[in-house]
């Protein structure tokens, strides 16, 4: 049985300002890249204390390459009979309208829904998102990692099918009902994002389509799906940065093209249009953080992500997301040559 982290004599009130409803979401993909495509996806609705209402589960025939067999265990031939993303799209709707998605890494989940709708050229109605992991490092949880596992374990929930969407989500569910209870108890403000859904979509005609993978990837070089082996997410290109790197932001001066910028940790505008935006201003989007990075945006700043910690040796100037888009606004143009 769970903890009931709430006191029975004595109960603190509910905040007020608390979700009156929430979505705890999973989906299983073909991969984690731009171009990858949801498999299946469940939901688990909840009411606004954690308590259960229903639960929802569908596989998504991803008309291309399902991605790595050996983790979600779905093949081309079980995905070939399931409906198509666009099929399902309205039930999907339903389930999470009007309530905050939660997930376990939840701008992954966030970021693949919010594409899956913008292919099928429809808006999801999600507003905002609360991540699992975030909730977890407010409420200072003594967790070894911060993998769902772990937050099962702690809160003594079972999982029978790990990478399974319905029982991830499951586990998530019941894992997040005492997480709830204990920051309302301590009156913990939620960690909760804006969702921005993905008004437009552009494919990609390299996107591997289904059938051409049976059922597993090679040891050898080259996977039966067209991806080498041990790389099966697709990389995304961008045109290198023509301007020189001008050195750090400094606080109060405005950014200049250029700089080297990199990202970690959860956004609130999706990654990619973020990184996107900052390319069509000029800047330089870096992968990994060095003593050449001009700034390290983040919302997370105490986080023991590798960019953070660098940051943190190296002096690089940390902003969050909000100033880093007040900045976007007025980019100081290259020093001229």
């Amino acid at each position: 049985m769970l903890e009931d982290l709430t006191t029975a004599a004595s109960p603190a009130p509910w905040p007020a300002a608390y979700p009156q409803g929430y979505a705890v979401v999973d989906v299983e993909t073909t991969g984690l890249a731009r171009d990858d495509r949801i498999i299946s996806a469940a939901v688990y609705r909840l009411d606004a204390r954690g308590e259960v209402e229903d639960h929802w589960y569908t596989m998504v025939n991803p008309e291309r390459d399902p991605g790595p067999v050996w983790i979600h265990g779905l093949t081309t031939e079980v995905l070939e009979g399931a409906p198509l993303f666009r099929d399902i799209a309205e039930e999907f709707a339903d389930r999470l309208a009007d309530r905050v998605l939660v997930a376990h890494n939840a701008v992954f989940d966030w970021s693949m829904i919010a594409r899956e709708y913008a292919r099928a050229e429809r808006e999801a109605p999600v507003r905002q998102r609360l991540c699992t992991i975030a909730l977890s490092k407010e409420l200072g949880l003594p967790l070894p990692n911060h993998k769902l596992e772990s937050l099962a374990a702690h809160f003594g929930v079972v999982q029978q099918r790990a990478h399974h969407a319905l029982d991830d989500a499951r586990v998530l569910a019941e894992a997040f009902r005492p997480s709830l209870r204990a920051a309302a108890r301590d009156g913990i403000r939620l960690p909760l994002l804006e969702c921005r859904p993905l008004k437009e979509w552009s494919e990609s005609p390299a996107a591997p389509r289904i059938g051409r993978q049976s059922g597993g990837y090679s040891s050898g070089g080259q996977s039966s799906g067209g991806y080498p082996s041990g790389s099966w997410r697709p990389s995304r290109k961008r045109p290198a940065c023509p301007y020189p790197n001008p050195g750090r932001y400094e606080a109060g001066k405005p950014l200049k093209q250029g700089m080297r910028v990199a990202f970690s940790g959860d956004t609130s505008v999706d990654r990619e249009l973020l990184e996107d935006r900052a390319v069509e201003a000029g800047l330089h989007v870096a992968t990994s953080l060095s003593r050449l990075t001009s700034l390290l945006v983040t919302n997370d700043p105490d986080s023991h992500t590798s960019k953070a910690v660098k940051a943190k040796q190296f002096g690089t100037p940390v902003i969050d997301e909000a100033a880093f888009g007040q900045l976007l606004r007025d980019v100081a143009p290259a020093s001229e040559k």
